[in-house]
């Protein structure tokens, strides 16, 4: 064990940390790439996001009770790996739902006012769906069924539980895929299109309206692969779980630079590291870093790490 610095914390430590902000990380970038997506679009941060994200662990929550998945006492039923897709999916495409009606009841009206309405609209849809899911779902907590067995796995120096490689795994392909939908399709092109100039993009023949539910739709299925992830390595819900990961998600977004899918991802990854490099040295502190971060970022360098500005020919 190599001591860092004399502080007591060994350079396994700093590896073991970094390993775990691996895992956390991704998920940040799964929720960060619905804001940087909106933001893109329509230059409007959709502070509801992050009730997206709790949705998303109830709606596989509630399907996996009524199957009788969940646990009770000691049991821990083994959830199949097809019912685990099937809620993976179904999840996905109710949070994609949800999305959209939230662009189509609370956004679309107000797509011509100013970005100060825009914005308190978002926060009031975030208030709605908190207070909403404490009624609709209770404030006491609730356990997630086991879909894997967590065991830990040894990677050289470090060693990470199963649950989190596989976050670490399903993130990286779900982004990976939302980056080629984007950049090589003709639903992709239309949304960059909307994003350098939504009239232009209209008298083109594109439909906007369908482009940003689209958006909305994608962002929020990737909020919910985020928000199941999350409930199966850490399995306690609560109506109020998005609100603290939304705003972090927020500021990995902004990191990386908003409106920019692999800034998303680098900017959650760059938070996950740096929180949880800093937990080893005062777990207090950690929670802080995700707004000293924000506050540098917008002092030194707003568009973020690879955001810019310029014309894109799509």
């Amino acid at each position: 064990m190599l001591p860092l610095l004399d502080s007591g914390v060994t350079f396994e430590a700093i590896l073991q940390q970094v390993a775990n902000g691996v895992a956390k990380g991704s998920v940040y970038a799964l929720i960060a790439v619905g804001y940087t997506m909106v933001y893109g679009v329509l230059q409007l941060i959709n502070f509801a996001h992050g009730e997206v994200y709790m949705l998303g662990a109830y709606f596989s929550y509630y399907p996996a009770k009524w199957l009788g998945y969940l646990p009770e006492g000691s049991e821990k039923p083994k959830v199949p790996l097809l019912v685990i897709g099937g809620l993976f999916v179904g999840s996905m495409a109710a949070c994609a739902a949800i999305g959209m009606l939230i662009e189509r009841l609370a956004y679309r009206p107000l797509r011509n006012s100013s970005r100060l309405a825009a914005l308190i609209t978002a926060i009031g849809v975030s208030l709605l769906l908190q207070n909403g899911g404490q009624m609709l779902f209770g404030a006491d907590p609730k356990g997630f069924p086991q879909f894997v067995e967590q065991e830990s796995v040894n990677l050289g120096p470090v060693a990470l539980a199963n649950t989190k490689i596989v976050i670490i795994a399903v993130a990286a392909v779900m982004m990976t895929g939302l980056h080629l939908f984007v950049q090589k399709t003709k639903p992709g092109a239309a949304m960059r299109a909307c994003s350098f100039d939504m009239r232009t993009a209209r008298l083109m023949g594109i439909n906007v309206d369908r482009t940003i539910a689209l958006t909305f739709a994608m962002g929020s299925a990737m909020a919910a692969v985020g928000g199941v992830l999350v409930a199966m390595d850490q399995p306690r819900l609560t109506p109020l779980m998005g609100l603290l990961m939304g705003l972090k998600a927020f500021v990995a977004a902004v990191l990386g630079g908003i409106g920019s899918i692999p800034g998303a991802a680098l900017g959650g990854l760059l938070l996950g590291v740096a929180e949880s490099v800093v937990g080893t040295w005062s777990t207090t502190y950690s929670e802080a870093v995700a707004f000293v971060i924000l506050i540098l970022v917008l002092l030194v360098k707003p568009s973020g790490l690879l955001g810019k500005s310029g014309r894109e020919k799509v």
